[in-house]
């Protein structure tokens, strides 16, 4: 059942009409890359890399979190964008 509610919230953030602020984007980047491939892995970006260093961190300190877990937090904040960005 998450499994199809987490493909299906992937579709329903495209459809918002207003931009999340950076931190909601985090949030969702972080989740959906531990709902999807689980912890961290590879090398965190340079000095030079903010943005990139960034999504690593906030994904980073998702570690040990469970896939379902990930994936239904990424489920609950696209509903909960979707009631405020439309």
């Amino acid at each position: 059942m998450t499994e199809q509610s987490f493909d299906q919230a992937q579709k329903d953030v495209k459809t918002l009409t207003s931009k999340p602020s950076n931190d909601d984007l985090l949030f969702l980047y972080s989740h959906f890359k531990q709902g999807s491939a689980g912890d961290v892995s590879g090398k965190r970006p340079g000095m030079l890399d903010m943005v990139g260093r960034a999504k690593y961190d906030g994904w980073a300190k998702l570690k040990g979190m469970s896939k379902d877990q990930a994936q239904q937090k990424y489920i609950d904040k696209v509903q909960a964008l979707l009631k405020s960005h439309k």
